[in-house]
């Protein structure tokens, strides 16, 4: 995309009536943005959705000057720009229809990993919520995903900390401008975001956080991700939105359980027993679910010298040696185990380099 595409852009989002829907469908018609103003009204009038009100405002002229300003603000603060046809633009959030024409983002963003996770949650995270949070992290490390939240208090601050102390690419996505930062507490971390990952925005360098700004963010959170997960919720609250809104997109949401007398995990309890999420007690639920390959994706595991085996692991081992290769279930079966701690139990037990998957969820002992 050119400073020319990336200016009338910018001016048609300005027009007061255009949409991220109605922009995609001029742009459809009319084949880019310049276009769609040189246009004759006959012809946009034969655009569904497009009607007489909306044409006259295709012809207000101080959106040149909004577009002009905004473009000189993404040229001197090195902003990068992306349009949702381009390459650089999340490719999953690419199939949402809602998605923005423009995407803003600064630091040293790199999607060509497919491995992107969104984590959300309560802003009044307890400590059950962030140590879950860091071990899940830490546990999916290896698989060197990315991960995107909010960059809110509570869970979303606890997720980019965890991904940066394991060096692994987080994402913020703001719900303002990106010359400014919200909370402002957290301005400290923003060097060390931005230089593995950085920050995500829809909005102008002129918007302010407002309140309804929140939701719209939390479409791009739900819809650029595999995968979006709850750590802790009240029956109410804009991680549920977030979920919500990952459902609709047909992604896969998790959730962490907790006591049914804990407020912080009522929306997560809610989500599990309607069937709107799949129950997260490990990272080892999420690579089975969502099916990650770990010698696919990661470097080449080899088994360590003097590997330490717990007792139940090595006892999963023993039993791998003698049978060569066998399925999950049966695993958990033959070793009297249940499948949710099986799970657990082969994911380390790979990260170990002991064992290793095979095909149609078969594991051996290497």
């Amino acid at each position: 995309m050119n400073e020319n595409e990336l200016f009338y852009l910018l001016a048609l989002q300005k027009v007061e009536g255009v949409g991220d829907i109605v922009a995609k469908k001029l742009l459809s018609h009319c084949g880019n943005a310049e276009t769609i103003f040189n246009t004759k009204a006959t012809q946009l009038s034969a655009i569904d959705g497009v009607g007489s009100v909306l044409i006259k405002k295709l012809k207000d002229k101080t959106v040149f000057e909004k577009a002009e300003s905004e473009l000189k603000y993404i040229k001197e603060n090195n902003i990068q720009a992306a349009f949702f046809q381009d390459e650089n633009y999340p490719e999953r959030l690419k199939h949402c229809i809602d998605g923005p024409i423009l995407l803003f983002t600064s630091g040293n963003i790199n999607l060509k990993n497919r491995k992107i996770i969104s984590i959300v949650g309560t802003r009044q995270i307890t400590s059950y919520g962030t140590e879950f949070c860091k071990k899940l992290i830490a546990d999916l490390a290896p698989l060197n995903p990315i991960i995107v939240s909010g960059f809110a208090y509570g869970v979303d601050i606890v997720a980019h900390q965890a991904a940066m102390v394991h060096n692994l690419q987080t994402i913020g996505v703001v719900a303002h401008g990106l010359n400014q930062i919200y909370p402002g507490v957290h301005k400290k971390y923003v060097a060390k975001m931005e230089e593995n990952g950085g920050f995500m925005t829809e909005f102008w360098s002129s918007s302010n956080p407002d309140k309804e700004n929140f939701v719209r963010r939390n479409r791009i959170v739900a819809g650029m991700s595999e995968a979006t997960v709850v750590i802790e919720s009240a029956d109410k609250g804009g991680s549920l939105i977030t979920a919500n809104m990952a459902n609709d997109y047909n992604r896969d949401v998790f959730a962490v359980p907790g006591r049914t007398s804990d407020k912080y995990s009522q929306g997560c309890n809610n989500l599990i027993k309607t069937q709107r999420a799949n129950l997260l007690t490990s990272a080892a639920d999420l690579v089975y679910i969502l099916n990650w390959d770990l010698e696919k994706e990661t470097k080449p595991v080899q088994k360590q010298l003097f590997v330490t085996l717990e007792n139940e692991e090595q006892k999963i081992y023993d039993y791998l040696q003698k049978k060569g290769k066998e399925l999950m279930d049966i695993i958990a079966l033959e070793c009297d185990f249940p499948i949710y701690k099986i799970s657990s139990l082969l994911l380390n037990m790979e990260l170990k380099g002991v064992i290793r998957p095979l095909p149609g969820k078969l594991f051996e002992a290497i």
